[in-house]
């Protein structure tokens, strides 16, 4: 089996790519979604933030609120460590579980943001970096709704792309067409099957 990390910074299109390399028969888990999947009513994860964060972070129905639990950790370095440091465990678990299970010929893709900025970027064979300039990311993250400050906070905690791209094994150039960057994918992936 070969393990691949998958990552880039905020608005670089991580996970248009990671549904690329699905699409060629990859398995591709996204570790932010997961890591959102920990945030419902009963996960052990749920219980052990409410501890730390307190009842200000739930929604109405109970649940975390992402963008609230985003306000407190993006703007107070301690609490994100203490927050990432809970949800990595719970992460790192379910990745080894999920790994039992796949056939010894998959080829499996983990997209996370923090690959290189956690150290993590070492347990898989090969690191993708999907690369955009600030203002492509800039101008995704927008028109997804999100505003320019947190935009610009998850921005600045992020390693610089450009720093980034000095880990990779693969840099997909994600700034032009979808298909420009789907004839990357189809290259690297290509790679990744033939290597031994």
């Amino acid at each position: 089996m070969k393990k691949i990390g998958l990552t880039g910074n905020i608005g670089c299109g991580k996970s248009t790519v990671a549904q690329m390399f699905k699409k060629l028969g990859a398995y591709v888990l996204d570790a932010d979604k997961l890591i959102h999947s920990f945030y419902k009513k009963g996960h052990p994860v749920y219980k052990e933030v409410l501890k730390v964060f307190g009842e200000e972070i739930l929604d109405k129905e109970g649940n975390i609120d992402r963008k609230k639990l985003a306000q407190i950790v993006f703007t107070n370095k301690e609490k994100l460590q203490i927050l990432e440091n809970i949800t990595h465990k719970a992460l790192y678990k379910e990745i080894n579980g999920i790994l039992r299970t796949l056939p010894e010929d998959s080829i499996f893709i983990l997209e996370a943001a923090l690959l290189v900025e956690k150290g993590t970027y070492k347990n898989y064979d090969k690191l993708i970096v999907v690369w955009a300039p600030y203002e492509v990311c800039k101008e995704r993250a927008l028109k997804r709704g999100m505003s320019e400050e947190d935009f610009e906070r998850r921005w600045n905690n992020q390693m610089p792309i450009d720093e980034k791209v000095k880990y990779a094994d693969f840099v997909i150039d994600n700034s032009k067409s979808f298909d420009e960057t789907f004839k990357q994918v189809k290259e690297i992936y290509k790679k990744l099957k033939e290597d031994p």
